[in-house]
């Protein structure tokens, strides 16, 4: 009986490690998840607010990013691309099995009006997480915005059913861990596709675990676990792919899907960088001129003096 008795004591060791092994691994991919979605429903619905109050605002937009000047180095570095193709290949197959028809069906049967109120408590769930990158960043005047419009929402919005900030001036604008990071200088690092969960990249990938460790709503409604966070979990999920579903069908319809979302997701991504530093996308010049003797001997002169800009108009960094 000792003999059976140990044994049963070590098969419920490795029982409960396993057991332990396997609630660390969902709990990393819900951390990435979660991180991956809040970024998503955050600028999907920011760039919406910015729209909205567009000709109230006072604050100069963001540089423009052209899409042809992007630097390939940042966007499309991606030393595992066999393996991202393939990740990617399985997420848009899960996505077509399971995440597209509830989607749809979300679509269908939930009036717009519903579905915007939907997005706005989501969004705003999300303000405080961005008030501390605010003040990571160093940027006081635009973590007083942020601070102001969850007052403001939360309380005259009922909640943050109603974006009732913007019409007062105080437009929404983003900020998590990877764009504080890239404030300071860190590198984007190699372009990573995660199954299920999407593009990343060595920084974003960072910076998505820390904004989930600390994110004040999920610390003060105590995380993922508990029946409140996961309620938040499920709507985000459904509210960004029901917004997002224009550009997947966008992906259908690419030449090369995979390399379009790989672009996408850079390109957004170090003009979200560039917002935060308030550096100008520097833009190819056309008017160089020609280093050869004869052919500025030869080139006719100008009819007038050449005053159009090299670059796009520098924009001070956001206070």
């Amino acid at each position: 009986m000792r003999g059976v008795s140990a044994r049963d004591i070590v098969m419920k060791d490795r029982l409960v490690s396993a057991a332990g092994r396997t609630r660390s691994a969902v709990l990393a991919v819900a951390v990435l998840a979660a991180g991956g979605l809040a970024l998503g429903a955050s600028s999907a619905f920011a760039q919406a607010s910015s729209e909205a109050v567009a000709p109230q605002a006072t604050e100069a937009p963001p540089p423009v990013v052209d899409a042809v000047a992007a630097d390939e180095s940042q966007t499309a570095y991606d030393p595992l691309e066999g393996f991202n193709r393939g990740s990617y290949g399985l997420s848009m197959g899960l996505d077509h099995a399971v995440l597209r028809p509830v989607a749809h069906g979300y679509l269908a049967v939930t009036p717009a009006p519903v579905r915007r109120r939907v997005s706005s408590v989501v969004y705003n769930l999300g303000e405080p997480s961005t008030t501390l990158n605010d003040i990571l960043q160093g940027h006081p005047k635009r973590a007083g915005r942020s601070s102001a419009r969850f007052l403001i929402n939360s309380t005259i919005g009922v909640l943050g059913l109603w974006d009732v900030a913007s019409k007062m001036n105080l437009p929404a604008h983003d900020a998590d861990f990877g764009q504080t990071f890239g404030r300071y200088g860190v590198k984007p690092g190699p372009y990573l596709y995660v199954p299920v969960i999407g593009p990343s990249s060595f920084r974003e990938g960072v910076g998505r675990v820390l904004d989930f460790f600390t994110d004040p709503v999920g610390i003060v409604g105590g995380g993922y676990t508990t029946t409140f966070g996961a309620t938040r979990l499920v709507t985000q999920t459904v509210d960004t792919r029901a917004r997002a579903d224009t550009a997947f069908r966008a992906l259908d319809d690419a030449t090369d899907p995979y390399a379009t979302a790989r672009s996408a997701f850079g390109q957004y991504r170090e003009a979200f960088v560039r917002e935060a530093t308030g550096k100008a996308q520097v833009l190819p010049d056309f008017d160089d001129i020609p280093t050869d003797p004869a052919a500025v001997s030869s080139a006719p002169a100008p009819a007038s003096p050449d005053t159009s800009p090299k670059t796009a108009p520098a924009q001070s960094a956001p206070q």
